[in-house]
């Protein structure tokens, strides 16, 4: 017996298989447009197998486009893998907020920028990942009624907070300011920068800085809570220089630099310093963990220099002011100073290693291992304290301190100064040796150093002059006639109580027993 169901039944039976069938569709729609949504990009040169399974797939001119494309049609969240292969830019990528850029590492994936092409990092909570950048052949394209800013930029621009940039290695020419930049300009995101890591970056051989912070506009110019993780600038303007002033990490151009964090990072080879901040910048909490800065300073010297002289850096590390600490850090075969610093205000070098500095981009006149100067009175006591470092095999002084007041130097280790003038470290400053546009007029004062030198390259190992209230500690071990020279000091301004001078000989002993021989 068959039994025939109502047209009207069958109607609405069939309306809601269909109602079930498209909110299923809708369903699967959502799924593929929420956040984790993953868009392929193929290069042009990558394999038929890379396309076949890519969203897009870029024909080798104006690939920006497509990446763009890929880029925007994701939702927050979302993430665009780029293949292997070399996607040629001729224009400028820019990140939506909240997603992924991704490639197969640096080995494989390269984005190669061209006619004023960079990757712009302009809305937060973007992440970068995994590729090569290049970029070259950066032209002013300013006109009467628009200037062209795209010189000043860097080939990836960080302009928006909380980005996190991993396993990025970068290469320039002389024709753009930067591989790396971080900068605050108002036109594009105007509250602080702040929140942004690198880790696992590498710049190598550019004609240009490799990683530099800066800042335009009046408000909001102090980034903060920047981090590096085993980064590295090598070579950075030693063949071509955007300028004269290339350095390899610059942290504080004319932006101030708050919270700052740079572990296991490395510079070298670079035409001016390897870690360095300018002069004026405000620099507050910022610390560095076994980094490494060597054979930087390739700028020749100019004919009249002097210690100190700003228009020349040539150190591992340049820290002009603020409060800035180094843990474990290393500066090797620098031109002009392993570490620089001027007018310390809470500094720290705990457990940092000077060695061959003034062999780097030639002989440098008047290097110097540790220098420290001040051009201004400081109310910080202490001003710098110096623990368990050390000067191995300087080209120059071993320690150089000029104005300086309210030093605390613990066990600090100078061994083999070649020295500079017959000395091998000026604690305090001859006339001729006063920084440029100094206030001071004391060498050291109200100070406490405990060190331990040795060697017989100088006549002199310590030349105390100019010091006012400071107190010496430690063992000097030398053969050398004139072992410690004081000039300039009243009786009653140095304690030298707690200093003792002895032959070389007896050095031996004092190093077996520690296990060094």
């Amino acid at each position: 017996m068959t039994t025939c169901l109502p047209d009207t039944f069958a109607k609405s039976r069939f309306a809601r298989l269909l109602a079930i069938a498209f909110g299923i569709l809708l369903v699967q729609s959502a799924a593929a447009a929420s956040p984790g949504t993953t868009v392929v990009v193929a290069a042009g040169d990558s394999g038929p197998a890379s396309k076949a399974w890519a969203d897009y797939a870029c024909d080798g001119f104006d690939d920006h486009l497509e990446i763009q494309q890929a880029l925007v049609a994701l939702p927050a969240g979302g993430t665009v893998v780029l293949s292997g292969g070399t996607f040629n830019c001729s224009g400028s990528i820019i990140p939506p907020a909240g997603t992924t850029l991704r490639g197969n590492g640096p080995e494989a994936t390269t984005l190669s920028f061209s006619r004023n092409g960079t990757l712009n990092v302009s809305s937060e909570y973007v992440t970068l990942d995994g590729f090569r950048v290049a970029g070259a052949g950066y032209t002013d394209l300013s006109t009467d009624t628009m200037p062209d800013l795209t010189r000043w930029l860097g080939v990836i621009t960080v302009y928006a907070s909380h980005a996190t940039l991993h396993n990025i290695t970068g290469t320039a020419d002389a024709s753009i300011q930067a591989v790396f930049l971080l900068l605050h300009d108002p036109n594009v995101y105007a509250p602080v920068l702040e929140d942004v890591e690198l880790v696992n970056c590498r710049v190598v051989d550019p004609g240009t800085y490799g990683f530099l912070h800066n800042a335009w506009g009046s408000e909001n110019t102090t980034l903060k809570n920047i981090r590096y993780e085993n980064c590295a600038a090598i070579n950075c303007g030693r063949d071509a220089a955007f300028n004269a002033w290339v350095t390899g990490f610059d942290f504080a151009e004319l932006n101030g630099i708050e919270g700052l964090r740079v572990t296991d990072c490395l510079a070298e080879g670079c035409l001016e310093s390897g870690f360095h901040f300018e002069w004026d910048p405000d620099k507050r909490d910022c610390v560095f963990v076994n980094c490494s800065s060597r054979n930087n300073g390739h700028k020749p010297f100019p004919d009249d220099y002097l210690v100190g002289d700003p228009g020349l850096f040539g150190a591992g590390f340049y820290l002009p002011g603020g409060e800035v600490s180094l843990v474990n850090c290393r500066a090797e075969e620098n031109s002009a100073f392993g570490f620089f610093i001027s007018n310390p205000a809470g500094m720290l070098l705990y457990n940092c290693t000077e060695s061959g500095t003034g062999r780097s981009g030639g002989l440098a006149p008047k290097p110097a291992a540790y220098c420290i100067l001040q051009t201004e009175r400081t109310a910080r006591d202490p001003s710098i304290v110096m623990e368990h470092c050390r000067s191995l095999d300087t080209n120059g002084w071993g320690f150089f301190a000029c104005g300086a007041e309210n030093l605390l130097v613990r066990d600090f280790t100078m061994t083999n100064p070649a020295g500079v003038g017959r000395f091998g470290a000026l604690l305090g400053c001859p006339p001729t040796e006063l920084p440029a546009n100094s206030t001071i007029t004391v060498g050291i004062a109200n100070s406490t150093i405990d060190l331990t030198a040795s060697g017989n390259r100088p006549q002199t190992l310590l030349y105390v002059v100019e010091n006012w209230n400071v107190v010496y500690s430690g063992r000097i071990y030398s053969d050398a006639p004139r072992p410690i020279l004081l000039e300039g000091t009243r009786a009653g301004d140095v304690d030298l109580e707690g200093l003792e001078v002895l032959p070389v000989d007896a050095m031996v002993p004092v190093l077996r027993g520690n296990g060094y021989v």
